[in-house]
């Protein structure tokens, strides 16, 4: 069984998202942990636009990164710059580092259809890329 740990700045939105799909398309094959450097509580706009796709993340847990120093992680995916750029020491002998700078919905202003627009956009986005990533790495 693979651990795969999705970093992002406040584990509130896009690494929810990739937990999501990730937890999805590993099919059972890998634990998939979702963490952030900082910790802002779950988005409700992640929420309803995972829930508009068949998956409920309601029950996530912002968390941080210092809870899991005890898990040995095949792969880390960075999912913001941010995240990249501040990534703590994570003690894992062997993971893989990966990143992918995603689209933050959370910081889109303006109208209800709008915001609604760029988690969609963005959740798409998470969605290719996870599915991608268990394809390739999760066999």
């Amino acid at each position: 069984m693979k651990n795969v740990l999705v970093l992002c700045t406040g584990n509130s939105c896009r690494s929810q998202m990739a937990h999501g799909y990730l937890k999805k398309f590993s099919e059972g094959k890998a634990t998939i942990y979702s963490a952030g450097i900082e910790t802002h509580g779950l988005n409700l706009g992640a929420v309803k636009t995972m829930l508009d796709d068949g998956i409920d993340i309601s029950n996530h847990t912002s968390n941080h990164v210092d809870e899991y120093t005890t898990v040995d992680f095949d792969y880390i995916i960075t999912v913001c710059d941010h995240a990249n750029e501040n990534c703590p020491f994570i003690p894992s002998k062997n993971a893989v580092r990966l990143h992918h700078n995603f689209y933050d919905p959370s910081k889109v202003k303006g109208t209800e259809e709008e915001i609604a627009k760029a988690f969609v956009t963005a959740r798409e986005e998470i969605k290719e890329y996870c599915q991608e990533f268990a394809t390739s790495n999760l066999k």
